[in-house]
């Protein structure tokens, strides 16, 4: 216990750090890092092993995504496509419900697609909408990673809950109707909250009007929606038996699929579709998209770091071991996910972690049942959500690529994921009530 009120004391010192005496989220990151590890224990080698390794493999897996993403984000802002994009939403639905647009977009772009990866490639939508109907970037962007981040706690193929499932026993077909049925709900309470708390930060986003094609061609949207529809054919294909003598075309569209590839593909189709202008000027397109991406990464990467420490000092085996007793019904499996996910910030370790750690024990919970085992596995989901704070490489994303600052993101998007793992578990809590 002690471990946890002093890890939970020092990220708060953390916070204070970043937000209030803006020190660079970057080497407050790392040094947090290094004094929780040494405060759990750890030996000084195995704190530098794990802050490395929690580095590299952060960046292993998103580092490329988000140089590609980035790269394809510059190009659209140059080149007029996210003006065009956005001037089709608004024509579709109108200016008043732009943020809506956007948090149902992420609702189904998280289906087939991780939080991370979708928001990534949406942002540069958020940012143009932001400049031409003159609302704060903070609402958009909020909006969207929260409609993103509801199917991907809630609904299979994405890992955590296709993990959870298998977990405890639940039939994935019912986790993936009632997930939908909870998600929708739960998404839109983050739009709502986008539109009445977050319209308090005003920030705006700088296009260069100078590189503003006004005869933009209809392929600009492609970069966009080739991963998209690539990464999600995948996720499709991977849950489809098929047999063992499969066609040579099926390895090929589950390469197409993995998101570096595809983003790729979204990057050179980004070339193709601005091919008026020199090599030279898509050059420095590149160069700054770089310049961009870097600081995001460094950022990104330390905030794998103490997500790292925290796992390897075992908090989320002590957070388990110190509330399995508690008899509580369905609130036990949020409330450990919910310390597990905002001790080490990792939403799909602490969907699995928190499945295992209530596995034996589901009848005492009094989710016995097919149904019972499918609200489990979605308590444990709403758990996942609550929060999204420095510790998570989702909140980072959401943060930088919004230009906003760590104190304003705490404000809007952590609050807003808390917000959405309580009407979660409200909504799972509620329907226990009627079917169990």
């Amino acid at each position: 216990m002690l471990i946890i009120i002093s890890s939970f004391i020092i990220i708060s010192f953390l916070v204070l750090l970043i937000g209030k005496f803006k020190i660079h989220p970057f080497i407050t990151l790392l040094l947090t890092s290094l004094i929780v590890g040494k405060l759990g224990g750890l030996d000084h080698l195995i704190i530098v092993n794990s802050i490395k390794s929690g580095f590299g493999n952060t960046l292993k897996s998103v580092g490329i995504i988000i140089a590609f993403g980035t790269i394809i984000g510059t190009y659209l802002n140059k080149n007029g496509g996210a003006f065009y994009i956005s001037n089709l939403i608004l024509n579709a639905i109108g200016k008043n419900k732009s943020s809506l647009a956007m948090n149902v977009t992420g609702f189904f772009v998280s289906i087939p697609v991780f939080c991370d990866s979708g928001f990534i490639i949406l942002s540069p939508i958020c940012q143009s909408l932001s400049k031409k109907i003159g609302t704060s970037i903070s609402v958009l962007a909020v909006s969207l990673a929260t409609g993103l981040y509801a199917t991907h706690v809630f609904v299979p193929p994405t890992p955590g809950p296709l993990a959870s499932a298998s977990i405890l026993g639940a039939d994935i077909g019912l986790v993936l109707i009632f997930g939908l049925l909870i998600g929708i709900p739960v998404s839109l309470s983050g739009w709502i909250w986008s539109i009445t708390f977050c319209k308090k930060f005003n920030i705006s986003v700088e296009f260069d009007k100078i590189d503003f094609n006004k005869n933009i061609n209809n392929f600009v949207i492609l970069p966009i929606l080739i991963p998209i529809f690539l990464i999600g054919l995948k996720s499709i294909i991977q849950n489809i038996p098929f047999e063992q003598n499969e066609s040579f075309l099926i390895p090929f569209i589950l390469f197409l699929g993995e998101p570096i590839i595809s983003l790729m593909i979204g990057v050179f189709l980004s070339m193709i579709s601005t091919f008026d202008r020199p090599l030279n000027v898509q050059f420095e397109w590149f160069n700054n998209s770089l310049k961009t991406a870097g600081p995001i990464l460094l950022i990104i990467g330390a905030g794998g770091s103490l997500g790292n420490i925290l796992r390897d000092i075992g908090i989320e085996e002590i957070i388990g071991k110190n509330l399995e007793n508690l008899n509580i019904g369905i609130f036990l499996p949020f409330i450990i996910a919910a310390l597990i996910k905002s001790a080490q910030g990792s939403s799909t370790v602490s969907i699995i972690t928190t499945s295992s750690i209530i596995a034996p024990f589901l009848d005492n919970l009094g989710l016995n049942g097919e149904i019972g085992k499918v609200l489990g596995v979605l308590a444990v989901g709403s758990g996942a959500m609550a929060v999204s704070h420095v510790n998570d490489s989702y909140f980072w994303m959401v943060s930088q690529f919004s230009k906003m600052n760590t104190s304003v993101a705490l404000k809007t998007l952590t609050l807003g994921t808390l917000i959405q793992g309580l009407v979660g578990i409200f909504i799972v809590f509620t329907i226990s009530l009627i079917i169990i």
